[in-house]
């Protein structure tokens, strides 16, 4: 998954996976050009959560909350009865599941062409599609916890799919099957090229950048009011942290200038310069609560501390450039991926936890196959099957892998859903055939912690439901 927006330095920042999510407009006009949701939706895992949960209590609930999960239920996002009512080709066709979100029992599965379709748990049926009009294209879902509703992130046909559209909807109305009930957000904004909206559930706050006027919005997310702007044609990139926003303006020869602001009014916290290494690309800058991470190329990684200007160097041979993070706020910790491999730092620099089993299936760390529970204790991802349990050999001619949960302290495996253990009845070649298909080309995943169930969708546009 790429970066939605560009860097300091003309340098791309690494992605991110969860409660904050940045959609950002496409530069083509045409619908090929956004058909790859990973490359256009940035999605950052940014939690400011309890974890005071005592850690030996929490791996042995992990163990007794996973065992026995079975393949449960199936859901198709395609219903060819239904895909007479899209006036583009493309949404008709069956396509595969990129996101998936779930709230009050219902869950929401967005495939690649732009289809969003709603599913109830206790009925087990689908109660109706999100797209209300016949040439919507949803990009991307965020649900919104403080009132209840499901944003929607879309484009049209009808201005070339050039800018970026917001609906929110009540859950319950959609419960009720009228997904038109609900009410556009951010008109007054031109969500074209290179704007975006970006939704932070952590400080309940929405960013829009409306690129015609370089001007950044903040509003409520509870109720979509205008909290204040940022008129700065210099900002290069925007970083939200909890409590606060990074300003990361356009570097000069020999350093960059940042600013920090109050999330809640946009007050100047700290006005600074971070010194650069001349000539070399910045490859990225992330904010975290006081720690500012900034990393150039074939150059240590540098942990400032912006309170007090302390600086701590990580070695580049021991930190390599991810391509993609996830904060860990309550924690004190950040996670890593590259090459597959998933890895837990502290803000000493430390390597805290490397995991023994936890090979990711996508080599670009696709985050919509990773989910982080709210006491950031569990990853729960679709990993390459291990040698000793390698299903690929059997089924699925090499694309069926597993669901691995690990705690992220000790970096342990403490469950495993593969077509092994998921059957019902090992004997049953039917079954094992079944789970194994729902294993096979994995491309999305939620972790639902309500009803203790994760959903996966696959490249077939087919929804699986894992509960005990």
């Amino acid at each position: 998954m790429m970066a939605s927006s560009s860097g300091s330095g003309g340098s791309r920042p690494p992605p991110h996976c969860g409660g904050r999510r940045r959609v950002v407009a496409t530069k083509k006009r045409d619908w090929t050009n956004w058909l790859s949701v990973n490359n256009s939706v940035k999605k950052i895992q940014r939690r400011e959560i309890s974890s005071k949960r005592q850690r030996s209590v929490s791996i042995s609930n992990s163990v007794h909350r996973f065992r026995n999960i079975r393949l449960t239920e199936q859901y198709s996002t395609h219903d060819p009865k239904e895909s007479s009512s899209f006036a583009l080709p493309f949404l008709t066709k069956r396509a595969k599941v990129v996101e998936i979100v779930a709230g009050r029992g219902i869950i929401f599965a967005l495939t690649s062409s732009g289809v969003c379709a709603a599913f109830r748990r206790d009925t087990k049926k689908r109660i109706c599609f999100l797209n209300i009009f016949p040439d919507e294209v949803i990009r991307s879902l965020f649900y919104n916890k403080n009132n209840d509703s499901l944003i929607t992130v879309s484009v049209y046909a009808s201005d070339s799919f050039s800018s970026l559209k917001c609906r929110s909807t009540r859950i319950e109305y959609i419960e009720r099957g009228k997904p038109d009930s609900g009410f556009p957000l951010f008109e007054s904004e031109s969500l074209k090229w290179p704007g975006f909206v970006e939704f932070d559930d952590v400080n309940g706050k929405v960013l829009t950048y409306s690129a015609e006027d370089s001007i950044y919005k903040v509003f409520d997310l509870k109720n979509y009011t205008l909290l204040y702007s940022v008129a700065d044609k210099n900002v290069e990139e925007i970083k939200i942290s909890p409590g606060i926003m990074l300003l990361i303006y356009s570097r000069a020869a020999s350093h960059v200038p940042l600013k920090i602001l109050s999330i809640e009014d946009g007050s100047v916290l700290k006005d600074f310069n971070h010194l650069l290494h001349r000539n070399k690309k910045v490859e990225f800058i992330e904010q975290f609560n006081e720690k500012l991470l900034v990393k150039q190329e074939n150059e240590n990684l540098q942990i400032l501390d912006v309170r007090n200007a302390d600086v701590k160097e990580v070695g580049r041979t021991e930190f390599m450039t991810p391509s993609a993070f996830i904060f860990l706020y309550e924690n004190q910790l950040f996670l890593t991926f590259r090459n597959r491999s998933v890895s837990v730092w502290n803000f000493k620099g430390e390597l805290v936890t490397s995991f023994e089993d936890h090979v990711l299936w996508h080599p670009d760390c696709n985050t919509n196959n990773i989910y982080i529970t709210s006491d950031q204790d569990l990853i729960i991802s679709f990993c390459k099957p291990t040698d000793s349990d390698d299903q690929s050999t059997i089924y699925g001619d090499g694309k069926v892998g597993s669901i691995n949960i690990s705690n992220i302290w000790t970096g342990k495996c403490v469950a495993k859903i593969n077509w092994r253990n998921a059957c019902l009845n090992e004997e049953d070649e039917d079954e094992r055939r079944k789970v194994a298909g729902a294993l096979e080309e994995v491309t999305a995943l939620y972790y639902d912690e309500e009803h203790n169930a994760i959903y996966t969708g696959n490249a077939h546009g087919l929804v699986h439901v894992w509960s005990n």
